[in-house]
């Protein structure tokens, strides 16, 4: 390795820890994949409504992906200007700050089991009893729920938070915590946006809301700091391929792939399709609270300049519908089937799914709600079933846009979106047909790990402004509708008809048989 080598770095190194795997990726200057590592992890669902995660698996996971990618780049650690991490938001951790280790398995963000808590919080309230504060409402989705449950279930759990022997974290507080050291003086720390998702931070200062960490029962000692998501947070420990590596970008994944579209500008925004689907719309410096079901979140915040805001549709289920399809009910045998039998038939036959498996989130926001398939006749078949599963992805977005529409007081005009998803172009030709408007997929459609590498690049002076990376964005392909008004309209209608039989499913005795 040269010394001019050393001192030009030609690549950033971005994490993307997901819900489902953990995977290490190169980007050159222009934004391109170099280079990438990719390694599962174990789901782990103890009871119906369960989710959960082993941390320490993702740890290892994580070391071995990095591993991976800087051998098929023919590279190391010099090369890399900077890492960037971005991950899959509310899943809590929390863990011995002696030992590292974790006390109990990691909640998902998909988890229910906090229900009865937010039941209780609300309980006198409503469900928008912190939304003012925090723009979110209160909901099993978020952290500070699960961190109150592991607090209260694991023995001695709540006394050693409070004499300060235990460190909570989202998966990039947990993975800058080991990288940086772990008990041999890891750096604790998160960043805005993953931090507006505990339910604990005020979202106008960007600080910990004292208040309400003590109606949550959660120890304000064991939070960690919240910082920007573009600054270098610390370096790689000694032991390990990224040694003296600055880790310089956090974004959640949502987030992430926000920066990574290179939504900089108010109105501007995007749909993933992943293991559930997000939509984020930048709203700028302002904070817009939402009247239609929607999160108000933080986009993302440069170093030392104001935050940036943005509205969010969140959805649980879309990609976890077609895995749901393969592992559960043999109907097919790899997600790319989807698209095959779905093209078989002309239409979904009748049958709408709708996914309801943890409730509804945006923007219905109904936690008793089940998914159901309706609609069934003789006629429908494993081809009718793969289509409307398919179209219940583009059905749910749909319902975000109409809510974000009436939010942001102003249509959507095309949307850009990206994801494991967008690769279905069936999927994406309904998506533009029931929303009526131009669906965009980009050449790199790895955006979520591009907008980590983006954030990890830009503070140390890798890339000079969002500008450069406006300017590294380009158009893959696009669709436009072709569905008239007149079934837009019926097919929406039978849709909203079928969402409603999702309703007030679970009661005592469900969840109890459950």
């Amino acid at each position: 390795m040269t010394e001019s080598a050393k001192e030009t770095p030609e690549y950033v190194l971005a994490i993307d820890q997901g819900t489902t795997s953990t995977r290490a990726l190169i980007f050159d200057r222009g934004g391109d994949i170099v280079a990438s590592g990719q390694k599962e992890h174990r789901q782990i669902l103890p009871k119906a409504g369960w989710v959960e995660h082993d941390a320490q698996e993702i740890w290892r996971n994580t070391r071995e992906v990095v591993g991976l990618a800087l051998t098929e780049a023919e590279i190391n650690r010099h090369s890399l200007a900077a890492v960037g991490i971005t991950n899959q938001r509310e899943t809590t951790v929390v863990w011995d700050k002696v030992t590292g280790e974790p006390i109990h398995h990691a909640i998902v963000w998909q988890d229910t089991r906090t229900q009865r808590i937010c039941d209780e919080l609300a309980s006198g309230h409503g469900t928008e009893r912190f939304k003012e504060r925090v723009g979110l409402p209160l909901a099993t989705y978020f952290s500070g729920p699960k961190i109150r449950w592991i607090l209260d279930e694991v023995d001695g759990a709540r006394e050693r938070a409070e004499a300060g022997e235990l460190l909570f974290g989202t998966m990039d507080t947990w993975l800058v915590w080991n990288m940086t050291g772990g008990p041999d003086g890891g750096v604790h720390v998160t960043d805005v946006t993953n931090a507006s998702r505990t339910m604990l931070m005020n979202i106008d200062t960007l600080d910990w809301n004292d208040e309400i960490c003590a109606e949550m029962g959660v120890p304000v000692a064991m939070l960690p700091e919240i910082r920007s998501s573009s600054e270098v947070y610390g370096y790689g420990r000694k032991k390990g391929l990224l040694i003296d590596t600055p880790i310089a970008g956090i974004l959640g994944d949502q987030q992430a792939a926000t920066f990574g579209q290179a939504c900089f500008e108010p109105g501007q925004g995007k749909n993933t399709y992943g293991t559930g689907n997000f939509m984020l719309m930048n709203t700028g410096e302002d904070i817009v609270r939402s009247e239609n079901g929607l999160l108000t979140t933080v986009a993302y915040k440069i170093g030392q300049q104001k935050p940036i805001y943005a509205l969010e549709g969140s959805i649980a289920v879309t990609g976890s519908l077609i895995q749901w399809l393969r592992d559960n009910l043999g109907l097919i045998s790899s997600a790319a089937e989807s698209e095959t039998r779905a093209k078989e038939v002309e239409d979904n036959g009748g049958a709408y799914i709708v996914p309801a498996f943890s409730g509804l989130f945006a923007p219905h926001w109904k936690p008793d709600a089940r998914g159901v398939i309706v609609g069934l006749t003789s006629y429908v078949n494993r081809s009718h079933l793969c289509r409307a599963a398919l179209e219940a992805v583009a059905y749910q977005s749909a319902e975000v846009v109409d809510a974000m529409d009436s939010d942001a007081d102003q249509e959507l005009t095309e949307l850009k979106v990206d994801g494991g998803m967008v690769v279905n172009d069936t999927l994406m030709q309904f998506q533009a047909d029931i929303l009526g408007v131009e669906v965009v997929r980009p050449r790199v459609i790895e955006t979520t790990a591009l907008g980590a590498a983006y954030a990890a690049g830009l503070a140390v002076g890798h890339w000079q402004g969002t500008d450069e990376l406006v300017a590294n964005w380009s158009e893959d392909r696009r669709w436009s509708p072709q569905m008239d008004e007149q079934t837009r309209a019926r097919s929406m209608r039978l849709w909203k008809k079928a969402v409603q039989r999702t309703m007030e499913w679970v009661d005592e005795d469900v969840e109890a048989a459950g």
